[in-house]
Formats: C-alpha cells, sequence, structure tokens
C-alpha cells in the first residue's frame, strides 16, 4: 500500500498540544502531565508551494512539527507495539489564529475555529518509516524559516511524550486509520506570518517544504 498521497486517504488528523515544554512556557500555559490532543479537518492541509490564507481579522502564527503517518486501522495500542502502525513521516505547518484562540480559551471553548481554517494545515512530502530508524526519532532537528531568517528550531529529544506514548493515548480513546497524522508538538518560537512572506520548513537533513502566504483577497469567491 502507497502512502505517497497519504493526505488524499486521511480522515482526521490529530494535533498534540503543549508537547514541548519550552513553547508551553513561551504561551503562559502549564507542562502537561499527559498528552492532550485537538483535531484538525483534513480540508486545512495544503501541499508544498501552496498558499497558506491569513482570514481577515487573524493573527496567524506558525508551528513546525513532525507529523506521524499511520499505516493501518488501530485501536487500544500498547507503547511498546506503537511504531507496527507507523507508515512514515512528513513535517507540518499547524498554523494557528492566536487570538481566536486566546478568546476561546479565555472562554473554555474549543479551539476548531482557530486551528481549522482552509490552508492551515502545510504539510510535506512523505517519508516512509524506513528512512528514520526508530532509534533516531528523538534526535531529529524541526526547523522554521520565514523569508530567510530561522525563526523555530528545536529537537525532537525535547518532546515531552514520545510517539509510542502519543499513539497509545490517541487510539485509547479513538480509532486511528489508515492515513490519519498525528501533529506531534512544535518547539519554541512560534510567532507571526504575514501575507508576502514565504515559509519554509524542514526536518535537518531529511525533507524541507516551502510555503507562500497570501490572503483572502488572493483567491476567488467561489471556493
Amino acid at each position: 500500500m502507497s502512502f505517497v498521497k497519504f493526505w488524499e486517504r486521511s480522515r482526521k488528523i490529530v494535533a498534540i498540544g503543549r508537547n514541548f515544554a519550552e513553547h508551553a512556557k513561551e504561551l503562559g500555559n502549564e507542562v502537561p502531565t499527559n498528552p492532550f490532543f485537538f483535531l484538525k479537518p483534513t480540508s486545512s492541509y495544503l501541499r508544498p508551494n501552496g498558499t497558506i490564507l491569513i482570514p481577515p481579522k487573524c493573527d496567524v502564527h506558525h508551528e513546525v512539527e513532525l507529523a506521524v503517518v499511520i499505516s493501518q486501522k488501530t485501536k487500544m495500542v500498547k507503547s511498546q507495539d506503537a511504531m507496527k502502525y507507523v507508515a512514515g513521516y512528513a513535517v507540518a505547518l499547524d498554523m494557528t489564529a492566536r487570538n481566536l484562540q486566546a478568546e476561546a480559551k479565555s472562554k473554555g471553548l474549543p479551539w476548531s475555529a482557530a486551528k481549522g481554517y482552509d490552508t492551515f494545515t502545510p504539510i510535506g512530502d512523505f517519508i516512509p518509516k524506513e528512512k528514520i530508524p526508530d532509534s533516531e526519532l528523538k534526535n531529529l532537528e524541526l526547523w522554521l524559516k520565514i523569508d530567510g531568517q530561522y525563526k523555530q528550531k528545536g529537537s525532537t529529544s525535547q518532546m515531552i511524550f514520545d510517539i509510542p506514548r502519543l499513539i497509545e493515548h490517541v487510539s485509547s480513546i479513538m480509532t486511528l486509520e489508515e492515513g490519519d497524522v498525528i501533529l506531534t508538538g512544535t518547539p519554541s518560537g512560534v510567532g507571526p506570518v504575514l501575507p508576502g512572506q514565504t515559509v519554509e520548513c524542514g526536518i535537518t537533513g531529511i525533507t524541507s517544504a516551502t510555503f507562500k502566504v497570501g490572503d483572502y483577497s488572493s483567491i476567488s469567491s467561489k471556493l
């Protein structure tokens, strides 16, 4: 089974929150003692060289993440068996309308609007599991540049909960299906993006992806 176009069969995006301690602290949040997550619609996927659209009156921030692509349907998997259900990886961005998120948090409401706009999950090409040995998963460098300047750079060694633990936790609550994606959290350094900028992100020595930034005036009303 090929996962080269995993985004076409993906049924959900499971985004892990606050999985890097320094990122949690930079936003004034407590560091979690257990994983927690939110869902993003698959309609938010954006392929490389596409345009991230900034909605009106939104302060949109970048968050670079390692994406895990699920290989087959699973439920209630234990962490020691979790890697059997990984098809591969990708670099991804969890774009966030920070002002909408802050408003929702202050009212105890879900973050769906802040995270779910079209183009809010830019994602790179599929990386087969075999290209990144399990032993190297804790030493991957994630990075992000805006107009050629580094804004984020961090290691997966800083993750609070590793990939097997995340798969165990999510699958204890909902069934994971072939092509589903887990976004594993972002390192510190998140910040705003603006129309006209160019965003590059990657995993050092493995992959990279580039995206433009525009606004809703750049698309047809028919969309």
